[in-house]
């Protein structure tokens, strides 16, 4: 089994054992098992699964950072994190809404800005695609 422990700046969002857990990473998709060799990485903004079949646990992360630790042990500090069932469809989509449109603003400005505006959609995203998955709902098309 592995140890693991999700925190954020705010709360301890989860922790505990579990078989697997997979997260986006700055390279791709990873799953953790077992066994798994010492490992830092970076975090994208994506959705984090925690255990597996009927047991699985799904969460909204974003940006952060993931140490596997000789012995099992898996800590991951991201800057947000929610449970499935703490997202609101609703907000979410108007928060999706508002950082479309400050990304088409951020176009035409500068780098940074639009940089910024990218990430915050790109976390937007990924807490739908979580929320309807944690409902049963599947995004229809690319979302």
């Amino acid at each position: 089994m592995l140890k693991y422990k999700l925190i954020t700046p705010d709360r301890i969002v989860s922790e505990g054992e579990t078989s697997s857990l997979t997260v986006m990473t700055e390279s791709g998709e990873i799953t953790i098992l077992p066994g798994h060799i010492p490992l830092a990485t970076l975090l994208r903004a994506g959705e984090m699964r925690v255990g597996s079949g009927a047991k699985e646990e799904l969460l909204a992360v974003s940006g952060g950072m993931l140490e596997v630790k000789p012995g099992n042990e898996i800590v991951i500090l991201a800057e947000t994190a929610e449970h499935s069932h703490e997202l609101e469809l609703a907000a979410i989509e108007e928060a999706k809404k508002r950082a479309e449109d400050a990304l088409k603003e951020a176009r035409n400005r500068n780098d940074v800005g639009y940089a910024d505006a990218a990430a915050h959609l790109e976390r937007e995203l990924a807490r739908y695609r979580v929320a309807m998955k944690g409902k049963g709902r599947q995004p229809k098309g690319r979302v």
